[in-house]
């Protein structure tokens, strides 16, 4: 007959057992501890730290198309704009310009980026630019704030009104381009170089203006921004015949 164990060599056998890992009692099946990772490996003694794990890079150009991809209205993709924390340009401006005129009226007018009046107001083409314009538009028929819808490529003024880097100019087109498919005009106008590089991908205005061309499922016909025609007031000329030229395309498919 066996003799029973006595407790402190029972004690004994259960805290050998604990510190080899056999802490249940029960089990569906055995556990090989030994093969089992450590969760959480020590470094070896002398060697240098891990290196923390990188910041996931973020996108700015396309976390500009799914904002853009997912406002299905004029007015949440302007909200989606004043969202957008990647655009460095937004915190020294005063204001968000987005756009004037009548949404969905047959032409659409797309500028640059916005000068110190539009920046003030809130409105592109606004300013000794935008008087101009009203004439110039008035001289062939439309009505700025009933017939024609505008808007700029950059919605915040640059520092000090310098030109836009193609790096912001990529980031901020999906958000173009959503508002063309929204606004739905019959032909864009494209007034100025930084307009012409993010529709077509191109630049040097005075050898695209007056030719037009398809962008984004739409005829599009570059000109002379009014800002540069009070800088050149020579290029008036050159601006009459572009309007000209619009007119008559309005005219031949009403």
């Amino acid at each position: 007959m066996e003799s029973a164990l006595d407790y402190w060599s029972a004690r004994a056998l259960l805290e050998w057992q604990v510190e080899l890992g056999a802490t249940d009692a029960l089990c569906e099946a055995p556990v090989d501890r030994y093969a089992l990772e450590d969760p959480a490996p020590k470094p070896k003694p002398g060697a240098a730290p891990a290196p923390p794990p990188k910041p996931k890079e973020v996108d700015p150009v396309e976390e500009a198309r799914k904002a853009a991809r997912v406002a299905d209205s004029l007015a949440a993709l302007r909200a989606a704009m004043e969202a957008f924390s990647h655009c460095e340009l937004k915190l020294g401006a005063r204001n968000l310009v987005f756009s004037a005129g009548a949404p969905g009226a047959r032409v659409m007018l797309i500028g640059d980026a916005p000068n110190r009046e539009e920046d003030r107001s809130g409105l592109p083409f606004a300013g000794q630019a935008g008087a101009l314009l009203e004439r110039m538009l008035a001289a062939i028929d439309l009505e700025r704030d009933a017939q024609v819808y505008m808007t700029n490529v950059l919605p915040w003024r640059p520092p000090q009104g310098r030109d836009p880097t193609a790096a912001e100019i990529a980031m901020l087109t999906p958000f173009l381009e959503r508002h063309v498919a929204l606004a739905e005009p019959e032909v864009l106008v494209l007034m100025g170089n930084v307009a012409c590089q993010a529709v077509l991908g191109k630049r040097g205005l005075s050898r695209l203006r007056g030719k037009w061309e398809q962008a984004w499922g739409k005829p599009v016909v570059p000109m002379y921004h009014p800002a540069d025609l009070l800088r050149q007031p020579g290029q008036k000329r050159l601006a009459w015949a572009d309007l000209l030229a619009l007119r008559a395309r309005l005219d031949a498919v009403s």
